[in-house]
């Protein structure tokens, strides 16, 4: 008898999805002071999640959505390294004043997972895949609740019957159905986000997915079309869907009077005199938006700020000082993830114009493009906000045609790459690559120094990034001290239309 291999898989977060449906008719008939009491403790709850207080603001994420529909009322997300923790916040919860008016009518329970049709050679020798998937697999390992206003959750199977049995198909047919599955879903980079979740053993189904969106259109059109795939229309099996609004725990008091619920902390209390009846009551719906509605969900702070205790954070002030932007330690950091590709350059920007086009739906993008090297490779230069979203970014950039290294990943033992972005005055281009030839040369000289590039971005050849790689900070530094660079920086305040900025490598 055949015995198929079942890939491997690594899991990372558990996932615990609360569903919970509010008693309106008690909470109605409730006192004041009840109700207000009520409303502060499940604030205080809430809030106290969100900023992983419960772990001393080490790892996981939480967030609160309205859910649209009569199976539940409200949805607690939480992400946590463990089961333990998950059980500590179910408890929390009802020992607060908000959870008399609350039942827990639904839940899931589930944990983040990769498996060996993403990466085969990630399973085999960790150390020698490349770090490019690996800092994507990991981002799905440990995610981040995305920063979207809409939620769709749905349970799922893989379908055993006498006709199409999933696990009956050898790994290499399950691994090309799920190819070409994921081909989907990469469509809809920037538009969808997705958590994948097993649950074999943890609940009713096999996995859970949530997927999260700005538009509830996308969440929609992508679902669809992922119907007409084979490895859902002969293999998937899928539970109850259930579909919801994000907003802050500072808008509770809204929620529980029947106002539009605002995404926006800031927006917590309801509109003097307004009703408080909840659902049935017609002076207002719990869900609804409004064009004015920001995306904001609690404070970045509470998941930490890492970039100050790292040596990018340490580098900006001696950077600034020397009259090249840094970024600040509070919001203002860009990461960059540059992926080199042997494709021909305007082949390789039709495909990136098309991802791009959906990483604009991310506020945390700043910016994708192409640009050409002296080499006879492209490069792609993608800057974002946040690091996570950076490395998210990453695992779909990494399949552009072609790629064969990420910037950063071929030499461990160096500091990372100094990204040097310019925007130079028309008229003084070709004066900028001659002296970039001639530092390039003194460099060549410096001790520390392997390797710089000067990048010119295809649509616009007056954007430019210099790449540079040291064997330490020190001697990155001892070049950025140097009275040649002094003079360089004093030169280029006449040709550049902007001061350099500098970026971290993600």
């Amino acid at each position: 008898m055949d015995r198929r291999r079942p890939p491997q898989t690594e899991e990372g977060w558990y996932v615990l999805h609360d569903f919970r449906t509010v008693d309106w008719d008690a909470w109605r008939d409730a006192p004041e002071r009840q109700r207000a009491l009520a409303l502060e403790e499940g604030i205080d709850y809430l809030s106290s999640a969100m900023a992983l207080e419960d772990i001393d603001g080490e790892d996981g994420d939480s967030a609160l959505f309205s859910i649209v529909g009569h199976e539940a009322d409200l949805l607690i997300l939480h992400l946590r390294p463990t089961v333990a923790d998950l059980e500590v916040l179910e408890r929390r919860f009802e020992g607060t004043a908000l959870a008399e008016f609350t039942e827990q009518t639904d839940s899931y329970l589930s944990v983040t997972e990769v498996s060996g049709y993403m990466s085969e050679e990630y399973f085999e020798d960790g150390e020698a895949a490349d770090t490019g998937i690996s800092r994507y697999i990991q981002s799905r390992l440990e995610p981040e609740i995305p920063d979207a206003e809409y939620v769709n959750f749905y349970p799922m199977d893989k379908r055993r019957d006498a006709e199409w049995n999933w696990y009956d198909l050898s790994f290499e047919e399950r691994k090309e159905y799920m190819s070409a599955h994921g081909d989907i879903g990469r469509d809809y980079a920037g538009k969808v986000t997705q958590i994948i979740s097993g649950s074999v053993g943890l609940d009713d189904h096999e996995w859970g997915v949530t997927l999260f969106a700005d538009d509830p259109a996308d969440i929609k059109d992508l679902l669809y079309e992922m119907r007409f795939d084979p490895s859902s229309s002969r293999f998937g099996e899928f539970g109850r869907f259930r579909f919801g609004r994000r907003f802050a725990p500072e808008n509770l008091r809204a929620y529980f009077a029947g106002q539009q619920v605002s995404t926006d902390p800031t927006d917590g209390k309801p509109v003097e005199g307004a009703a408080s009846g909840g659902h049935g009551d017609s002076s207002g719906h719990h869900g609804e938006s409004s064009p004015s509605d920001g995306h904001h969900h609690g404070d970045a702070s509470a998941h930490g700020e890492e970039a100050d205790a790292t040596d990018d954070a340490d580098v900006r002030p001696e950077l600034e000082e020397l009259g090249v932007y840094a970024g600040q330690p509070h919001g203002e950091d860009i990461h960059a993830v540059v992926l080199y590709s042997e494709a021909d350059a305007d082949d390789l920007f039709e495909e990136v114009d098309g991802l791009r086009t959906n990483f604009d739906h991310y506020d945390s993008h700043v910016k994708t493009a192409v640009y050409d090297t002296e080499d006879d490779e492209a490069a792609v230069v993608s800057l974002w906000e946040t690091e996570r979203a950076a490395n998210t970014a990453a695992g779909f950039l990494s399949d552009l045609p072609d790629i064969v290294r990420q910037a950063g990943d071929d030499e461990a033992d160096s500091w990372g790459t100094m990204g040097m972005f310019y925007t130079v005055k028309p008229e003084h281009r070709e004066d900028f690559v001659s002296t970039f030839a001639d530092v390039g040369g003194l460099l060549e000289e410096m001790d520390g120094h392997r390797k710089t590039s000067l990048l010119a971005n295809l649509e616009d050849e007056n954007d430019m990034f210099i790449a540079s790689r040291w064997d330490s900070r020190e001697d990155a530094m001892e070049f950025f001290r140097s009275d040649a660079f002094g003079d360089t920086v004093e030169w280029g305040r006449d040709v550049l239309a902007d001061r350099p900025r500098h970026v971290f490598l993600a």
